[in-house]
């Protein structure tokens, strides 16, 4: 087991820290104040090869692993968590398309995707299929040589700006058999978007209801197999997980550093504040749990290259780490922070905001246990 980082991910991991703090730090409070969605800074990003980072080269991706995507995304969220989370589900989108989709498929959809001249967006979640994703309820009728789409999803990050909608729909019997996964292009008649969500954090990601009413989709835009669509969607989140615990990870890292260093400045009763031996106790036992969740999310990361049959429940564990242990140093941050920590114009309630919703999406927390336990006694 060599822990160590190759030449090569030292590099482009500073080439992410760079584009971090000289394109995205200095701009994420702007941005979320304004609720802003950063097109330039995510083409930027985009031509640093962050837009494609697992998609094989020769579409345009950067042909990387999740590892080294990992490193990446932990970076970038220093910069702009919630950039850096929108950036990991238009890398999802894209991989799904490499990896299931067919060869015009991905010369079609791929080369502007990787650039992010087009933005994606992944389409699971419904009004009434949450957790219960395989209960969902859009479907996909077939019609000659269309299929024709009615039903809504819900929560989609992108949703009324991005140019392709990853859309996991039924095509056949109830439960995960009968799902199938179809591209569908900004413009078809039929697709709409509802209001934009007002949101607790996550504000540089436009976010809104994605809504089809017969909505006609040519087939050349299924993605795989009729009846697969569950199975590319799960092995789309398995990466996605990884990279929602690294932008965690990232966030936390992020204000965890910038405490170190207003403890060394603020004193009260005539003492530094990290000078205080319960304090160090709280600091050393954040920057423990970050490498823990570390060390695990990015041995789950090559379990997932990799293919290993234990990697789904892996990258569960590591992604219910990372984001429940990424929340607690942010909020344990501001706490040390006291009253300035609360204030808009410190970053960490804005990154707080931001890490939030990680325990929630790409899988709840509690459902990552509902996996990691039925793999468990499965054995």
């Amino acid at each position: 087991m060599d822990f160590s980082l190759t030449e090569e991910q030292r590099a482009f991991q500073a080439t992410a820290r760079q584009f971090a703090r000289e394109a995205m730090m200095p701009h994420a409070r702007d941005w979320d104040e304004g609720e802003v969605f950063p097109v330039e800074a995510l083409r930027a990003a985009a031509a640093l090869g962050f837009a494609g980072i697992y998609v094989r080269d020769e579409f345009g991706g950067s042909g990387l692993t999740r590892l080294d995507a990992a490193l990446i995304f932990e970076e970038l969220a220093q910069g702009c968590t919630s950039t850096a989370a929108y950036l990991s589900i238009h890398n999802m989108v894209a991989w799904m398309i490499d990896r299931y989709g067919g060869e015009p498929q991905r010369q079609r959809f791929l080369p502007k995707l990787c650039t992010m001249e087009h933005f994606g967006s992944y389409c699971l979640t419904e009004p009434g299929a949450g957790s219960d994703a395989a209960s969902l309820t859009t479907k996909a009728r077939r019609d000659g040589d269309h299929y024709v789409l009615d039903g809504a999803k819900a929560f989609i990050s992108g949703g009324g700006r991005s140019d392709l909608y990853l859309v996991m729909a039924r095509t056949g019997e109830n439960g995960p058999r009968g799902i199938s996964c179809i591209a569908v292009e900004k413009g078809t008649p039929g697709l709409s978007f509802g209001a934009q969500e007002k949101k607790l954090g996550w504000k540089t990601q436009p976010t809104a209801m994605v809504l089809f009413e017969n909505c006609r989709v040519p087939v050349e835009n299924l993605i795989g197999a009729e009846g697969e669509g569950f199975r590319i969607a799960m092995a789309g989140l398995d990466g996605g997980r990884l990279n929602i615990g690294a932008c965690s990870l990232g966030g936390a890292q992020f204000c965890l550093d910038r405490t170190i260093d207003y403890m060394k400045e603020r004193r009260q009763f005539g003492t530094r504040l990290a000078d205080f031996q319960a304090l160090q106790f709280r600091l050393a036992d954040y920057a423990t749990e970050l490498d823990a969740a570390r060390l695990l999310l990015h041995r789950a990361a090559v379990a997932v290259s990799g293919g290993e049959p234990g990697a789904t429940p892996l990258a569960a564990k590591a992604k219910r780490l990372a984001t429940d242990v990424g929340f607690e140093v942010v909020n344990g941050c501001l706490q040390l922070h006291g009253g300035y920590g609360y204030l808009r114009d410190h970053p960490i309630e804005r990154v707080l905001r931001d890490v939030r919703v990680h325990q929630i999406l790409e899988g709840t927390n509690e459902i990552m246990r509902v996996i990691i336990a039925r793999a468990m006694l499965q054995q």
